[in-house]
């Protein structure tokens, strides 16, 4: 009796270790195989592919200002300008259909970044304030900053200093805001919302001069224009710079675009359109 009892315990304690040194399939499923285990657990995501997000919806939202010959209405009420065929031309090498947007120039990252706007290509100018905040295409044409002024008041004005006191506008959030502030330190300056509206400004007589693009000021000045009144002060010299296309900050676009604006411009495409809109001298080559 005491040998079948010893027995017993025996078969009972063979069965407990036998138990412990088995994994049931919950314990199996919870484990991590050992060549996962080397990940992180926190792994962030990969960042959006914006081209993709770009092909997948078919479109590129562009935002723009209107102003002469970027991008502007014609007698028509057609869209029309250099940025404007050029986007075009562009968007139709990518399958994309361009659909433009009028932006206020002084919000144009916040719409970007909240995507209201894929992209900014309306005459922006690089800086490294802004490379900071998006990126760039390869540059495309060369631009810099001049002033205006009424033509009957250009023989004022020979050099910066004698701006000092002067009345000066220009659009908020742009370059030529950028020059007026660091290159006439001692005018009157005043922000306003768009390039033309400083045009405006002059033209009303409640300022004095305005800092604007030079393609802008050769497109919409002088004689046989909307602002025949108005002259570029050549004498005085400010911010030399580039144009290029902005677009989020590290947006996998930009190098299909950039591949698109190699075509273009080996075609002659670009030449062609640079020179409707007389900027063919001013092509970054």
């Amino acid at each position: 009796m005491k040998k079948a009892i010893l027995f017993a315990l025996a078969a009972m304690l063979a069965l407990a270790l036998s138990a412990c040194g088995t994994k049931t399939d919950e314990d199996a499923a919870g484990e991590t195989p050992e060549a996962e285990a080397g990940a992180p657990a926190d792994e962030s995501p990969d960042a959006e592919d914006d081209l993709a997000y770009l092909l997948d919806k078919g479109t590129l939202i562009i935002g723009i200002t209107e102003y002469e010959p970027m991008n502007y209405y014609d007698e028509s009420g057609k869209l029309v300008g250099f940025d404007t065929e050029f986007a075009e031309a562009v968007c139709a090498k990518l399958g994309l259909t361009p659909e433009f947007e009028i932006i206020n120039w002084d919000t144009k990252e916040i719409e970007l970044n909240a995507k209201s706007i894929d992209c900014i290509w309306n005459g922006l100018t690089v800086t490294e304030e802004r490379r900071a905040n998006m990126a760039f295409s390869d540059a495309y044409l060369r631009n810099e900053q001049v002033v205006v002024a009424r033509a009957a008041d250009a023989g004022k004005y020979a050099d910066v200093a004698s701006l000092a006191g002067v009345r000066i506008v220009a659009e908020a959030e742009s370059a030529g805001e950028g020059a007026a502030l660091s290159d006439i330190a001692d005018a009157e300056y005043t922000a306003v919302s768009s390039q033309e509206n400083a045009l405006l400004e002059i033209k009303a007589g409640t300022a004095d001069a305005a800092v604007i693009d030079a393609t802008m000021a050769g497109a919409m000045t002088g004689a046989g224009t909307d602002y025949a009144d108005l002259a570029v002060l050549e004498n005085i010299d400010l911010t030399d710079e580039e144009y290029a296309i902005g677009f989020r900050t590290g947006s996998t676009a930009v190098t299909a675009i950039n591949d698109a604006i190699a075509e273009l411009a080996s075609d002659g495409t670009l030449d062609g359109i640079a020179e409707k809109y007389g900027l063919a001298e001013r092509l970054v080559k």
